[in-house]
């Protein structure tokens, strides 16, 4: 094989690869011309080590010429077929950019957030402002200050969470804490909320967890008297629960408020008539309250001759799960979608 037969060889195949009507026939050519051993061209490299040694080398040149040159003509080809078949499949998926898209999954809000921030909406047409306070807290403001002794029960290391470090810190038990700081920070007259984390030692069962939610009311004023605190949990709870709850106050005992009441909400399952979730009484107790013990207010730097308040406290964990018929209360922080997706 010449050097002209080469150049030939080439000029006949770059021909086939442009009539090449698709990517079968353009692998035809390839093999054709291409096929290791057996192509047209390819066969060349077996006329070089039969040539003359003289000759050697234009044969070569003419050889890897031709032979790059088809190899980068199939190339060309080839996107070419491939680029018509991307704009023909472009045609039949052909894509209406103004058509409005198919809606995106929207995220649902967690029953207890939920209640949290519903009580929070009711008071704030009372005039109550929502406070947060911190969540490791000492002695004296979760204990000392709100009247609980040192051989107060609360106190136990099996009730309460100690931390390491400076004796009297822990994790609060309750959110009356904030209450404190809140009144030590200026004077009256206060209406705040204290929604908030609280923890104890409590072993996980369907009533129970070791962290969970607190949210307690204050109002402290000139004049303020137990009739404004049955006004204000009656507005509350009917609120929360529905305007056709009847409402009953009890007497109760609690180390910072004097009197103390607890409130009972007429049962919403069975209408009063008793059922499994009220126990047969026709009443479920929602929230603890009293008028604010005198040496509370002392303690925090405030006359109870001249002021007076109340405080009330209930816990939206509970308090969520008999709303919304959940049978227990670790429900509430499993994150199954399929609960939280109800709401």
């Amino acid at each position: 094989m010449t050097e002209g037969d080469l150049r030939a060889l080439g000029e006949q195949a770059l021909e086939e690869i442009a009539g090449a009507g698709d990517v079968d026939q353009l692998e035809l050519v390839r093999l054709k011309y291409l096929a290791r051993h057996q192509g047209l061209i390819s066969s060349g490299a077996q006329a070089l080590a039969q040539a003359p040694s003289e000759q050697r080398a234009a044969l070569g040149r003419a050889f890897n010429s031709v032979k790059q040159g088809t190899e980068a003509a199939l190339e060309r080809r080839l996107e070419e077929f491939q680029l018509a078949l991307r704009e023909l499949a472009a045609e039949g998926q052909w894509l209406d950019l103004t058509y409005p898209s198919a809606p995106l999954p929207r995220g649902h809000q967690h029953p207890l957030g939920r209640l949290i921030r519903e009580i929070e909406d009711i008071g704030a047409a009372l005039g109550y402002e929502s406070v947060r306070g911190p969540e490791v807290e000492d002695d004296q403001f979760n204990f000392e200050l709100l009247n609980l002794p040192p051989e107060h029960p609360a106190r136990d290391a099996h009730d309460t969470f100690y931390l390491e470090g400076p004796a009297g810190w822990l994790l609060r038990t309750q959110t009356s804490p904030v209450q404190l700081r809140t009144m030590m920070a200026g004077p009256p007259p206060y209406r705040i909320l204290a929604p908030g984390k609280v923890y104890r030692r409590d072993n996980p069962d369907p009533t129970h967890s070791p962290v969970f939610h607190q949210l307690e009311g204050l109002c402290v004023d000139e004049g303020v008297t137990l009739g404004d605190l049955k006004g204000t949990l009656t507005y509350f709870l009917q609120a929360i629960f529905g305007e056709e709850r009847r409402i009953r106050l009890r007497s109760s005992f609690f180390a910072f408020t004097e009197p103390s009441l607890e409130a009972d909400v007429s049962c919403w399952f069975c209408q009063g008539e008793g059922c499994r979730s009220c126990l047969g009484k026709g009443w479920i107790e929602v929230l603890g309250s009293g008028m604010v013990h005198p040496q509370v207010l002392r303690n925090a730097g405030i006359d109870p001759e001249r002021y007076s308040g109340f405080a009330f406290g209930m816990g939206p964990d509970r308090i969520t799960a008999l709303k919304y018929g959940l049978e227990d209360i670790r429900d509430l922080y499993e994150n199954d979608l399929r609960l939280l997706e109800n709401f």
